[in-house]
């Protein structure tokens, strides 16, 4: 596995002040940390969380960041001291980690200062990834060109209607007959697979899907939702057409090569109901498909019903059926 496939260790440092001063300039109405947090965690592991603030000021954003187990770190009235002590503060807490945690590897600054600019210049001489996110109106062009990557808080927002869309269509694609808990399982299973799109890795492995999928729901556990192991579970999500697996050649575990939305979007609610009704009927769709047989139709793709539960037809192996 190459170093950019292996789960990175990030130390995530928010200076609340700079952000809060940007949404109160754009008058947004607030900074919510979990959007970070839930995109941060498709990179790694987040093995440190801190935030900088004169907490007496910002009294409402301390039970949100409390429920995401990250440390308040207290900084005094600006009137008090004369200068930035959170921008100090944060800056030798990281530099601290840095030399005294070798395997955290990446670290990540959340603001839009400028002044963090040769923070991360000294990070990446001792060869840490750095990661900024902030706002576009109030981020400066000198920190984010400085970055490995930056996220723009904007594109958080975004990413979360897109994903709602998703979950959306993915619920009106499954067939009725479902539980609740498959369609939560296979909703999880495709944000994961789509998260690490989003980090670039062009091969998905078993372990890596599960892995994040852990994650992002750490109580995550496949027998909770009637699959013996990993593998049923992806073999189901197949025989729906959620993803396509192969073997690996050398391992001889799967690999998703496919994901629902890649290409080829997940049905509406209008288009998938209209296929289940062809589906009990007998009749072919536009595409030749097939009704809940799950058998292929002329154009080589299966039924939008697939099987799920322990009758399911054998996987494919490099897109044909064994």
């Amino acid at each position: 596995m190459s170093k950019s496939d292996r789960e990175r260790n990030l130390a995530v440092f928010i200076d609340l002040e700079n952000l809060a001063m940007g949404f109160q300039s754009q008058r947004k109405v607030r900074f919510e940390v979990q959007k970070v947090l839930e995109r941060l965690v498709e990179k790694g592991k987040l093995i440190v969380k801190k935030a900088y603030a004169d907490w007496s000021r910002y009294p409402s954003y301390t039970t949100p960041f409390h429920e995401c187990a990250i440390e308040l770190i207290e900084i005094p009235k600006r009137t008090q001291t004369g200068k930035n002590s959170a921008d100090i503060r944060l800056v030798v807490d990281a530099i601290d980690l840095a030399w005294s945690k070798p395997h955290v590897d990446t670290f990540v600054i959340v603001s839009g200062d400028s002044d963090f600019s040769p923070l991360v210049s000294k990070l990446k001489e001792n060869g840490k990834h750095v990661i900024g996110l902030g706002m576009k109106g109030s981020t400066s062009d000198l920190l984010r060109d400085n970055c490995d990557e930056f996220i723009y808080y904007e594109d958080l927002e975004r990413q979360e209607q897109n994903e709602q869309q998703l979950a959306t269509n993915l619920n009106a694609y499954l067939p009725p007959s479902l539980t609740e808990k498959q369609r939560e399982v296979f909703s999880l299973l495709v944000e994961a697979c789509n998260a690490l799109r989003r980090e670039n890795h062009e091969v998905l492995y078993a372990s890596m899907i599960k892995d994040t999928m852990k994650r992002k729901k750490p109580s995550f556990d496949e027998s909770y939702y009637g699959y013996r192991s990993f593998t049923h579970l992806l073999e189901d999500a197949d025989n729906l057409a959620l993803i396509d697996i192969e073997r690996n050649p050398k391992s001889g575990t799967y690999v998703v090569t496919r994901v629902c939305g890649e290409g080829d979007a997940l049905p509406s609610a209008k288009a998938a109901t209209a296929s289940r009704e062809r589906a009990s009927s007998g009749e072919r769709g536009p595409s030749g498909e097939r009704g809940s047989s799950g058998e292929r139709g002329a154009s080589g793709e299966r039924g939008a019903t697939g099987t799920v539960g322990n009758a399911r037809p054998s996987p494919r192996v490099g897109g044909h059926r064994r």
